[in-house]
């Protein structure tokens, strides 16, 4: 189980819909169909706002925020893995208050 939720969180890198999507269709065990629902919903809403803001640096307002989106969708997977590494629970920024 521990290979599976890191395996998720890696999924950003190499396959951020696949993985996350064919885990929440296969497991049965609610807590990695959570946390794949969650890498899934955070891989969507991290493209969305870091296209959003390329979109607005053309006009140099979106450059911070092109800085922060891509930090937070780089840096929270890797916490994810360290998480689930020690068997502790993660859930994404912001994503994790909304699917329980």
């Amino acid at each position: 189980m521990k290979i599976i939720k890191i395996l998720v969180h890696a999924s950003t890198w190499f396959a951020p819909v696949l993985v996350p999507l064919i885990v929440w269709l296969l497991v049965s065990e609610e807590d990695l169909k959570r946390l794949s629902l969650q890498a899934l919903v955070f891989h969507f809403v991290i493209w969305l706002l870091v296209s959003i803001s390329l979109f607005f640096s053309y006009f140099l307002i979106g450059i911070p925020f092109l800085i922060i989106f891509g930090l937070i969708g780089f840096i929270g997977p890797i916490i994810g893995i360290i998480r689930a590494l020690q068997d502790r629970r993660f859930d994404y920024p912001i994503i994790g208050s909304f699917i329980r």
